[in-house]
């Protein structure tokens, strides 16, 4: 039988402390790591970073019965997102919900779709023209299907006022009973200036009555407009995106200023009590200064074309809204949907403060699984 001198038991005595110090020193590393990554997974389970998605223009959501129904502008179709939290727009189920004639006045150019739930129905508003820009006009989608990712969705045709000028950018907002329709409009036949609308509905595929003038372009930081090329006029002054709030005794209507291919685009704002007459001009008060602009400090350029949602519990509002990461990327598919939570100020307006950065974790909206 061999036996072990006193040096080699010395000695492996010691590989064995070195191989313990060494596991002890793996586990503790691991250990860490497995911290680090439990850390990691909590922070994504609670926040968010903006954008929601890489692209998308005109963003859109409705919460109904436990969900929020989202879209954007496409310009070919109309798709439709479903999910429980609009935070995690990436992963939420998507459908194209309808797709346009091949021909035809609503073919083509398919700008800034919304959708509602009316008296018992959906119905997708949009903008569309057959190929010529002076051509858009407004359209109507009806759906009798609880979930507007699944039923038919019938055309209910154009929605037009007397005038039957060029129209984008609709919208529907409810007070005291009575439903109103607004939109984004040219006064005569030309391109130019593009001014806010406001009529009353008589269902929500008919315009009653004629419609009012509420908001022109009247400040500097409304008229950056200029354009470079053949096909337009030279400068449009620009008012669209019109999307209506109620808190307290106010309406609050917000809009889009200046043209969306400049850096300037910015939200406005026009006010009026919630007893008065809408439709009567003197309601309305414009506020002198945007509510919301670019921060280059924070790489937000051109925000804009807003709507707002709820927190899943209620508890806080939020604005929802497009931008550009960089300057001169214009109006095309660089811009991206991002969302902020707002507060309000005493005088019941909404409170946006400045755009947030891209990439900055914010906490994701309260009540959200």
């Amino acid at each position: 039988m061999r036996k072990t001198s006193p040096s080699n038991f010395v000695s492996r005595r010691a590989l064995l402390l070195r191989v313990l110090q060494h596991l002890a020193l793996s586990i503790g590393l691991l250990t860490s790591t497995l911290g680090h990554a439990q850390q990691q997974s909590t922070a994504a389970a609670t926040t968010f970073t903006n954008p929601l998605l890489p692209s998308g223009a005109d963003p859109w959501s409705i919460y109904h019965d436990g969900y929020y129904y989202y879209t954007h502008t496409t310009g070919a179709n109309i798709t439709l997102w479903k999910t429980t939290s609009l935070s995690q727009l990436r992963t939420a189920e998507h459908r194209v919900v309808w797709t346009p004639p091949a021909t035809g006045p609503n073919s083509q150019h398919i700008w800034a779709p919304e959708l509602h739930w009316l008296n018992g129905k959906w119905y997708l508003y949009y903008a569309a023209d057959g190929g010529k820009n002076e051509d858009h006009r407004l359209w109507v989608l009806e759906n009798s299907s609880p979930n507007p990712l699944q039923g038919t969705w019938v055309d209910k045709g154009q929605l037009r006022d007397a005038s039957n000028k060029w129209a984008i950018d609709g919208s529907v907002f409810e007070n005291k009973g009575q439903l109103y329709f607004v939109w984004s409009g040219w006064e005569g036949d030309a391109n130019g200036r593009q001014d806010i609308y406001l009529a009353r509905l008589k269902n929500p595929w008919t315009i009653a009555g004629e419609r009012l003038k509420v908001s022109t372009p009247v400040y500097a930081w409304e008229r950056n407009g200029d354009l470079h090329d053949a096909v337009n006029p030279p400068h449009v002054d620009v008012n669209e995106g019109p999307q209506v709030l109620r808190h307290g005794n106010k309406i609050v209507l917000i809009y889009s200023a200046s043209g969306c291919w400049t850096d300037f685009y910015a939200l406005g704002m026009l006010t009026a009590p919630v007893d008065s007459d809408l439709l009567l001009p003197g309601s309305w008060t414009k506020s002198a200064r945007p509510v919301f602009q670019q921060d280059p400090a924070a790489g937000v350029y051109a925000p804009g074309h807003n709507s707002f949602f709820s927190s899943p519990d209620g508890t806080q509002d939020w604005l929802l809204y497009h931008a550009n990461d960089a300057p001169d990327q214009g109006c095309g598919r660089f811009r991206s949907p991002r969302a902020q939570p707002f507060t309000w100020n005493n005088d019941d307006t909404p409170n946006f403060g400045r755009p947030i950065a891209p990439g900055v974790a914010l906490p994701r909206p309260s009540g959200e699984k």
